[in-house]
């Protein structure tokens, strides 16, 4: 673990230095990233700005579940999107052997090789958002729902990051993954769109267990307006046990298949 520690700060220092080398490479992504927030911000005030309460949250609550999906979405954006997304094309190309060949976990530096600092403001501004949320709301922060509301965040982030690995990592048993990505964005951009707890029946099984983009922002709102029991952090605990043993094991299965696209 040390070593792990290590290696992976010593790739993010790397990175960053090479970032730094292109000036626009590195302040570029904070201006379009700003503005796509912002942008985000003014569509959702749209929808949702005459609109009274949807499943029994009002403007509060949805301020809060934007926040904090835009939060998530940051942390992916910043620590390991942009490494996972190249998967399949490292497996296409055969690019994957020099990874394979290396005395480092693979996963683990393709995962932290390309983070991206310019997504770091919507860190900030989506702690804004839910600050805002929570007064509208009224909530009294104590110690106990702050780090209650940040653990599951941590939980949701691992959980994001699981399903894109695994959808990813289908390209060691497939052509192209092409059409597997359009349905991930199609359900990324719905279930940020509409919380979790408006789904019902077959919705809330594809959206909580099959897809379970419905809970990353969902279950962490509910936890720091405090409507989450224990059985909804044990549901969320064990969706993320099951899509990370099923990552793993499909990325070790894939490497196990694995014949290199360059001989």
């Amino acid at each position: 673990m040390k070593n792990n520690i290590k290696f992976i700060w010593e790739l993010i220092k790397l990175r960053l230095s090479h970032i730094m080398t292109f000036r626009l490479g590195f302040f570029g992504p904070f201006f379009i990233d700003t503005s796509y927030f912002l942008v985000q911000i003014f569509a959702f005030e749209a929808i949702y700005g005459h609109v009274d309460s949807i499943a029994g949250w009002g403007h509060g609550e949805i301020l809060i579940f934007i926040g904090t999906f835009s939060l998530i979405n940051a942390l992916n954006m910043t620590i390991y999107f942009f490494g996972v997304i190249s998967i399949p094309e490292k497996i296409q190309t055969g690019e994957l052997d020099l990874y394979l060949t290396k005395p480092v976990n693979p996963l683990l530096r393709i995962t932290f090789e390309k983070v991206n600092p310019g997504s770091i403001p919507l860190l900030l501004f989506s702690t804004c958002i839910i600050l805002y949320g929570a007064k509208e709301c009224g909530i009294s922060f104590s110690g106990i729902n702050i780090l209650g509301y940040l653990m599951m965040v941590l939980i949701m982030t691992i959980l994001y990051y699981d399903m894109e690995v695994l959808i990813r990592c289908l390209a060691f048993f497939v052509f192209s993954v092409n059409n597997l990505v359009k349905i991930e964005d199609t359900a990324i951009e719905l279930c940020l769109k509409i919380p979790g707890v408006a789904f019902y029946g077959i919705y809330k099984v594809i959206f909580y267990c099959i897809l379970p983009y419905g809970i990353i922002a969902t279950l962490p709102t509910q936890m720091l307006i405090g409507t989450l029991s224990l059985k909804g952090i044990l549901f969320g605990m064990t969706i993320v046990v099951i899509f990370t043993f099923l990552a793993l094991s499909f990325w070790k299965y894939g490497v196990r298949k694995y014949e290199s696209a360059s001989c």
